[in-house]
């Protein structure tokens, strides 16, 4: 290699890292796919390397393609924190953020918190991954995501968002048809619908197991969505969140004083983390997690304060 490569073809490598797709990576630098490929196929030209695993499913990092990528991404760093000190302001929100969320999660809450922002900013996008699993932020699945576990290896900025707690619900027609719940003894008599076990995304979905008894699970489902309309219809009590429970009447509160508490995580890699527009909606769904507690807990029940963002490095 006798001259250095463009910083503008590093991006274009960048971008193509983290969405996995020309497609993906046309959008979020506002090109064409072909212009893609072909900044690509220059950039492996003059390195002399190859740096994708092209497939019908996308593109992957070669073992050459991971030793750039904490290259280019220093100097993406440098060149943003470039921009913002010369122009003496914060560049505007522009291009596109790609969130991992839980599926209800998503729906219910991060869906409508998005919508104003967007509005605010025309130039920034949003691919909101509504997911039945967690995404999957060490090969760049998204910019950052809410998630139960967070990444205990690695180089990521991690806060927590929320503490929430799950309550027991039924639908007033399962209620009138089975023996009445006094006590949590009672519970074993009763049909519950939960997650199927061999297919949990994370073993924090195990709520049902601080019952105490092995329950009677009737139908299990791989996403809450499902759980909620099965519950709705009186297939047996569940275990949510409030924001999961429509405000419609077709579930109802039982035996008051037991709840399971979880806790959700932002998690972003921290090169990405230091962009705009991903800060901003990291910050976006941190205020709103802030302001809204009710979505959360039960009032009275006391909402625990987030955690300040740490470093977790490898």
């Amino acid at each position: 290699m006798t001259t250095l490569p463009e910083w503008t073809d590093l991006r274009f490598f960048l971008e193509l890292a983290r969405a996995g797709t020309l497609s993906g990576a046309s959008r979020r630098l506002e090109v064409e796919h072909t212009t893609v490929a072909r900044r690509i196929d220059r950039l492996e030209t003059q390195l002399g390397s190859t740096l994708f695993d092209r497939s019908r499913e996308g593109y992957e990092l070669t073992e050459l393609g991971h030793a750039l990528l904490p290259h280019a991404e220093a100097m993406e760093s440098a060149a943003l924190a470039a921009a913002e000190q010369l122009s003496g302001t914060e560049v505007s929100l522009h291009g596109v953020v790609r969130l991992g969320v839980p599926e209800l999660f998503g729906v219910r809450v991060v869906a409508p918190v998005l919508a104003g922002m967007l509005q605010a900013n025309p130039e920034l996008n949003v691919d909101l991954l509504v997911l039945p699993r967690f995404a999957n932020l060490a090969n760049r699945e998204a910019d950052l995501g809410v998630m139960l576990d967070p990444p205990t290896t690695g180089r990521y900025m991690i806060a927590k968002l929320c503490v929430f707690r799950l309550y027991l619900y039924a639908a007033p027609a399962y209620l009138a048809r089975h023996r009445p719940i006094g006590t949590r003894a009672d519970l074993a008599q009763h049909d519950f619908v939960d997650y199927v076990q061999d297919r949990l995304a994370s073993r924090e979905l195990s709520y049902l197991d601080e019952l105490g008894f092995t329950p009677r699970r009737r139908m299990c489902c791989t996403g809450m969505p499902a759980q909620i309309e099965a519950a709705a219809m009186g297939m047996g009590l569940i275990m949510a969140p409030p924001y999961a429970v429509p405000d419609d009447g077709r579930l109802v509160r039982v035996l008051g004083e037991f709840f399971a508490e979880r806790s959700f995580w932002l998690a972003a890699p921290t090169d990405l983390y230091r962009l705009q527009r991903v800060r901003a909606v990291w910050n976006l769904l941190r205020d709103f997690a802030d302001r809204q507690p009710d979505l959360f807990m039960h009032a009275g029940d006391g909402a625990a304060a987030p955690a300040r963002a740490r470093l977790v490095r490898a």
